[in-house]
């Protein structure tokens, strides 16, 4: 990114990383702990930064690196196999695409892994391709396909066409869906 100091550029880039964590943990105390963790691992190996690189792509790289690593831990366990936490989660406040947006919601969740994070990354958090790639270990084309088929699939579950109206007032949820509607054409 430039030649400032990285531990600020750090503090700057918390509400992203916080962003990141959410759609991958769908839950925000555990989205929380994933940016904690994520932030005590960066800052105790700053000395391994270089100085002049993307410090955005690094922190998301040791986020996601993290969260999969927790989620191998875990492989046979269950959190919240009744619901009894999800049911608990606060909704955003009314507006007008209230409705969409649930659906939006419902249909994410439906998406594999890797395509919700393909899209987060390129879509919501404007990752050029080539950042994805090398953020999620994997080649340009690869994050190309899972996020043209993500945002396919989206379209497909959400019952979209090109004449819809997209009346959303998030925009990183529109930015993830609408350039799908544009692939998908």
């Amino acid at each position: 990114m430039s030649d400032s100091d990285p531990r600020e550029e750090l503090v700057e880039l918390l509400p992203s990383l916080r962003a990141f964590a959410m759609s991958l943990t769908r839950n925000r105390s555990a989205a929380d702990d994933l940016v904690q963790d994520t932030v005590v691992k960066a800052w105790s190996n700053l000395d391994k930064f270089q100085t002049g690189t993307n410090l955005r792509a690094w922190l998301f790289t040791i986020l996601r690196n993290t969260f999969y690593s927790g989620r191998r831990k875990r492989a046979r366990e269950v959190e919240d196999g009744d619901g009894v936490l999800t049911g608990q989660l606060s909704e955003k406040p009314a507006h007008d695409g209230r409705l969409l947006l649930r659906d939006f919601r419902a249909a994410f969740d439906q998406l594999p892994d890797e395509q919700r994070e393909a899209l987060i990354l390129v879509g919501a958090s404007g990752f050029s391709y080539e950042e994805a790639a090398e953020t999620c270990g994997c080649a340009v084309g690869t994050i190309k396909s899972r996020t043209n088929r993500g945002r396919a699939r989206l379209a497909e579950l959400m019952g979209l066409t090109d004449d819809d109206a997209m009346e959303m007032t998030d925009p990183a949820t529109l930015a993830v869906i609408s350039a799908g509607r544009i692939a998908t054409a």
